[in-house]
């Protein structure tokens, strides 16, 4: 019985690996041949645009691209959606965190109903709120400020789902023993809720963070092509597509460019992430 068990498992690892394998080589395969093309010159990419190997190693794209200042500010693109994404990630995990304590752990009347009316909210498409959120902002007098990439969105409905379910897996009789204790739910939130939910603010964090970081359209719609100086790596590094010319190399210096900040933050989270993606759901 052990032994037939056992060759289930096996089996069943074999099966696994033969259909992860192709789907993580779909996705890396472009990361690498990217990577590779910004080490390529122009007469390289020409010749054997789809080669892995340079024939010709180059780094002429990213020392163009880090000290053409007038032409390519990349450092502070960088700098602007590094502030803008991570006060956008703390404001979305102050005000998620509570609606999900506010969802999960309270009792009020209506309490699915309104859960279920947000969560259906998910399903409009964002340009769809593109044009109201605009006279939002006109109305507000933010247009052109990095008030407008952080306040909108804040509530974000994923993390707050996020943060829901894994505020369901807390156990009860934490929040009743500090409550008899004379606890109120905003010391109940602080003491005990907070420290035993890292790993969905760690999930929800890298979520909103990589979904600013990324945002491309809003960013263009709100700050304007005008000033240079405001855009974020998005935006900016867009200017290198021009209408007449397309430098491919120089595209793809600055894609790796863009990739590797969040390459970074994942390899340093990517336990957290996965330990809370793989608790959040579960319950007592």
């Amino acid at each position: 019985m052990a032994e037939k068990r056992k060759r289930r498992l096996n089996k069943g690892r074999l099966i696994s690996m033969a259909i992860l394998i192709p789907i993580t080589l779909l996705w890396l395969v472009p990361l690498v041949w990217g990577f590779v093309t910004s080490f390529k010159t122009d007469a390289d990419i020409d010749a054997h645009l789809l080669s892995f190997i340079p024939r010709e190693f180059t780094l002429d794209r990213y020392i163009k691209l880090f000290t053409d200042f007038e032409q390519y500010p990349v450092l502070l693109w960088l700098w602007n959606s590094v502030y803008t994404a991570a006060l956008y990630t703390i404001l979305h995990l102050v005000v998620v965190s509570l609606a999900a304590y506010a969802f999960s752990l309270l009792r009020f009347k209506g309490q699915n109903i309104l859960f279920t009316c947000v969560l259906a909210t998910m399903m409009i498409p964002t340009v769809i709120n593109l044009v109201p959120m605009y006279n939002m902002m006109v109305a507000f007098d933010w247009i052109g400020s990095p008030l407008a990439l952080i306040v909108p969105g804040a509530a974000g409905v994923f993390g707050l789902f996020i943060m829901r379910q894994f505020f369901l897996g807390i156990p009860k009789s934490l929040i009743e023993s500090a409550q008899v204790e004379g606890a109120g739910q905003f010391t109940v939130f602080l003491r005990i809720v907070l420290p035993l939910s890292s790993s969905a603010f760690m999930v929800a964090g890298i979520f909103a963070f990589l979904s600013n970081w990324n945002d491309y359209m809003w960013p263009q719609i709100i700050m304007g092509a005008e000033d240079i100086a405001m855009m974020t790596l998005p935006v900016g590094l867009s200017l290198m597509q021009g209408s007449y010319n397309y430098d491919l190399g120089l595209t793809m210096t600055a894609a790796i460019t863009s990739a590797i900040p969040v390459l970074i933050l994942f390899m340093f989270t990517q336990e957290k992430v996965i330990e809370g993606i793989a608790t959040s759901g579960m319950k007592d």
